[in-house]
């Protein structure tokens, strides 16, 4: 039976392994899965920083972070920056705010962060 399990794990492509283990890792910490979000409710959501960049709003410089979870994506914005110090692509971190939607994407606005060990 481990023999199987282990062969079965073999055949998987890497980028499966990784989503499972983010997946998983998200569940731990106790954060709701992108998946499951609702629209304008608070929300506290786990992932890793898959891109950034940086993109004119409003007049004003804005940070776009990309995080995912396995399971969806979110895109924080942080309005009025150029760089956050320690947030980098592979990066875990945890932010919570409120959810909402420019079209397909999903967005939270100024959120309360906190970085994760990698």
């Amino acid at each position: 039976m481990a023999l199987r399990k282990i062969v079965d794990r073999l055949r998987q492509p890497i980028e499966e392994l990784d989503r499972r283990d983010l997946e998983a890792y998200c569940t731990t910490l106790g954060a709701t899965p992108l998946d499951k979000v609702e629209l304008r409710r608070p929300v506290r959501v786990a992932g890793e920083v898959r891109s950034l960049r940086i993109v004119p709003r409003a007049g004003a410089d804005a940070v776009e972070v990309s995080i995912n979870d396995g399971r969806g994506q979110v895109t924080a914005v942080f309005l009025g920056r150029r760089r956050i110090l320690g947030v980098s692509p592979g990066r875990r971190i945890v932010v919570e705010g409120v959810i909402t939607g420019e079209g397909r994407r999903r967005l939270i606005y100024n959120p309360v962060y906190k970085l994760l060990g990698s």
